[in-house]
């Protein structure tokens, strides 16, 4: 009786170890794909503001959310391209980080993209950052 009794418990924690196992890796696959869909729609957003002529222009307001909090900026855009990205908002954020986050602005600017590479050792700042532009970007498409 006792040797059934461990038997029956080993089973039951093999079968729950498998299932736990299981559902860790649909949330890493779902993760992902979530993660490769954004890209593609961000890489999407950037070639249809490209032929079609670019943004419309205006400023323009978005929203991210950085490592202390959310990042707002504002987002100029001249003859249909970014001429400047103003930080309006970072409350919470750390501001050694934060100031070396601030040049993905001229990045994004050089490239007219928000598909640039973050700033290493500022990563949680840099992408509130891209974050807010992207988001301020997604109202400027023509």
């Amino acid at each position: 009786m006792h040797g059934l009794l461990t038997r029956s418990i080993s089973l039951a924690a093999i079968v729950l170890t498998l299932v736990f196992y299981n559902s860790t890796l649909d949330s890493r696959a779902k993760s992902e794909e979530i993660a490769q869909l954004k890209a593609q729609a961000q890489a999407q957003q950037t070639e249809n503001a490209q032929e079609g002529g670019g943004y419309a222009d205006g400023t323009y307001s978005g929203t991210g959310q950085g490592f202390g909090g959310p990042i707002s900026a504002d987002v100029t855009v001249q003859d249909g391209k970014i001429t400047a990205i103003d930080i309006t908002s970072h409350d919470g954020e750390d501001g050694s980080y934060f100031s070396m986050a601030e040049q993905l602005t001229d990045d994004i600017i050089a490239a007219q993209s928000t598909d640039v590479d973050l700033i290493s050792g500022a990563t949680f700042s840099s992408t509130g950052i891209r974050d807010a532009v992207s988001d301020a970007l997604e109202k400027a498409v023509q």
